[in-house]
């Protein structure tokens, strides 16, 4: 059996604020027996970027780096498995990157986005990159990979994930309506079956966590919520839109 922690952190425009939340938020989960921690896509700073690399480029952070370092030295005191996304710096490349951390601090896993939709179609291909392939740890939990956000809707990508034959697929997102409402009934009834049916296509239990717009962010509409869905499809365990927090789940 392992616990995971799904943690769902409220971002403002503040990152040295938003990273000192996530630490507190790991701190609580480890204390209260999570094994993983998982937080959302780009928890450090939201997807604020807007296609200009003078505001952009400055989002991200070398990995490792400060984010890593700090999660590392958390991984290590609490012995638990930590994962979060951030926007990654690179020379002069920006990535949409996922970072899972083993118990005794070290990158166990690095994976970035494959998928385009996190940046607009104008945006200038030689600072915003994308990775090229999907890979995976065996951990003592199980064998486990990331996807992030409209990865889990391309094909391609789907079926490499199933010639994986993996036991988790973590996926942190970043997901809001257009309208920027936090609506839990739309979700439920137009938008959550349509996960759903995504993670049956996999066949693997799925771990998603979405970020929480801070009240300084509201254009952005993010509105949070967490799951847990099964191979075939079923939703397992979930928190609530609009509430930060953590959701602690046992398999």
């Amino acid at each position: 059996m392992v616990t995971f922690a799904l943690a769902v952190n409220r971002v403002s425009l503040d990152a040295e604020a938003n990273l000192n939340v996530m630490v507190r938020m790991a701190q609580t989960a480890a204390d209260g027996g999570a094994d993983v921690i998982l937080f959302p896509e780009a928890a450090l700073t939201g997807l604020i970027n807007n296609d200009d690399p003078t505001h952009d480029w400055p989002l991200g952070q070398p990995v490792p780096g400060p984010a890593t370092e700090v999660f590392a030295a958390v991984a290590r005191a609490r012995q638990v498995w930590l994962g979060f996304g951030l926007l990654e710096r690179d020379g002069a490349r920006l990535y949409d990157t996922a970072v899972l951390l083993s118990p005794t601090g070290e990158i166990a896993l690095k994976y970035r986005r494959i998928s385009p939709g996190w940046h607009g179609r104008r945006a200038d291909p030689a600072v915003y990159a994308h990775g090229i392939d999907i890979s995976a740890v065996q951990t003592p939990w199980g064998k486990a990979a990331f996807l992030l956000c409209g990865d889990l809707f391309d094909d391609n990508l789907v079926q490499q994930v199933r010639m994986l034959e993996l036991d988790w697929l973590l996926f942190p997102f970043a997901r809001g309506f257009d309208d920027g409402t936090w609506d839990q009934a739309r979700w439920e009834h137009y938008e959550l079956h349509k996960y759903a049916a995504r993670v049956r296509v996999t066949g693997v239990t799925m771990l998603l966590v979405n970020y929480l717009c801070g009240d300084d962010l509201r254009d952005d509409g993010t509105f949070g919520g967490a799951w847990v869905i099964s191979g075939i499809g079923e939703v397992l365990a979930q928190q609530p839109l609009g509430q930060d927090g953590l959701l602690l789940v046992t398999l």
